[in-house]
């Protein structure tokens, strides 16, 4: 499926929002294969899409909910996905929130370098998209969490994304690598590390267990190395409860062995 062109109304507004938004530097691109990739972060709420669009090089596709691409399907998906967490008695608000965005949604996705992603029947031409954009020498971008806790760095990663380097061995004869990104809005970074590289010798339900898993321990292990800041998760939670990525038990222990 072919994408168009950004619009020039896209085009003027972009840098508007890099004078706006934080600039984020990436770091260990020497982790980048030489070929198209598939690089797998945290979603850090809007931060990853968005530092990804802005400020990841070269040629690059990021996964996109499909339904914020569409006017009537914003409202409920933007209440259900960013807000349903919030205090109940701003709800009202929320939603009245979620109708407002929902032209501006359409506008930015649709122009953006994204790969809208379906659940439904339409996940086929997801998948046909982005082995599309992987042969045409472009990396494509994905944040796979989903509202369940896995520690305090992420929440668990959903594992059927996976299934795209099956369908591109399968289409192309090559194993398709993975690299995972930890994003780390507070330290204006984004942190790549080494890929795990998908084996067709291997069934594909332990596949989908083996690199899912290490792509989340790598991702934590990335964030628990780094000095101590406040973790933006991928629930649009109260900040008060945002975590750090040194766990408070392990600090304390280290102040008091001071």
């Amino acid at each position: 499926m072919s994408k168009k062109k950004p619009s020039t109304m896209y085009k003027l507004c972009k840098p508007l929002v890099r004078l706006c938004y934080r600039k984020m530097e990436l770091v260990g691109t020497e982790n980048l294969p030489e070929e198209a990739s598939i690089i797998v972060g945290n979603h850090s709420q809007i931060h990853g899409p968005l530092a990804c669009e802005m400020y990841f090089p070269g040629k690059r596709y990021t996964w996109c909910a499909g339904q914020m691409m569409h006017l009537k399907e914003v409202p409920k998906y933007a209440f259900q996905d960013f807000w349903s967490q919030k205090p109940k008695y701003t709800h009202w608000f929320y939603k009245i929130l979620s109708y407002l965005i929902a032209p501006l949604s359409v506008f930015v996705f649709r122009n953006a370098n994204t790969i809208a992603v379906y659940k439904d029947s339409r996940v086929v031409a997801t998948f046909k998209n982005t082995i599309s954009k992987l042969q045409e020498g472009a990396n494509v971008v994905l944040f796979p969490e989903y509202d369940k806790k896995f520690n305090h760095i992420l929440y668990d990663f959903q594992d059927k994304f996976i299934d795209v380097a099956r369908l591109y061995y399968k289409k192309t004869g090559l194993e398709l690598a993975f690299v995972p990104m930890y994003v780390a809005p507070n330290l204006r970074k984004m942190y790549l590390g080494k890929p795990i590289r998908f084996c067709a010798a291997n069934p594909m339900e332990q596949e989908r267990s083996r690199i899912r898993h290490y792509l989340m321990t790598e991702i934590t292990e990335i964030a628990c190395s780094l000095p101590q800041h406040t973790v933006i998760p991928y629930r649009n939670i109260p900040k008060r409860d945002y975590p750090s990525n040194i766990r408070r038990e392990v600090a304390s222990s280290e102040k008091a062995g001071c």
